[in-house]
């Protein structure tokens, strides 16, 4: 077994390559690698994109062009740490640009229906505090947020 992790494929319905253009261009440590192309011999139609190797903030992936018999759901996702507000409104603004759709607590999907949770990291430490009302009041306010505001987050966490 290959020590270098794991290979997320995605599968997308002949927007592969689009796709991974997408990520590459919201992340930083983003690269397009191999793209492969379907043969007389494959299940598509010779010459277009069958897969497309891509590195997205250092993760890598491959988009494959498998058809319409599969699409996305919210079981899967991608978590995105977030150090401060900026990053959080970075992502999500890119993510959800040209079609995706905004969720609650911190959720969206992007055009691909490729489900992302953008978290600042403050907020594992606000709903983790020890002490239960405000650990409580955190977790209420993330609870009626769309996109987090670390700002709304502190005032809750606060009592005030």
């Amino acid at each position: 077994m290959t020590t270098d992790g794991f290979t997320t494929c995605l599968w997308f319905d002949g927007r592969a390559e689009e796709a991974a253009h997408f990520y590459v261009s919201v992340f930083k440590n983003s690269s397009i690698g191999r793209i492969a192309r379907y043969n007389e011999a494959g299940r598509g139609t010779a010459g277009d994109v069958m897969t497309v190797e891509f590195t997205a903030n250092g993760q890598k992936f491959v988009a494959l062009n498998g058809g319409p018999q599969f699409s996305f759901n919210e079981a899967i996702s991608f978590q995105i740490g977030c150090a401060d507000q900026a990053e959080v409104d970075h992502y999500w603004s890119k993510l959800i640009d040209n079609g995706g759709e905004p969720g609650p607590c911190g959720w969206l999907k992007d055009k691909f229906g490729v489900s992302w949770q953008v978290v600042p990291d403050r907020l594992i430490e606000l709903v983790t505090d020890p002490d239960p009302q405000k650990a409580g009041r955190a977790t209420e306010a993330m609870l009626s947020m769309g996109k987090l505001d670390i700002a709304a987050l502190e005032k809750a966490y606060a009592g005030s």
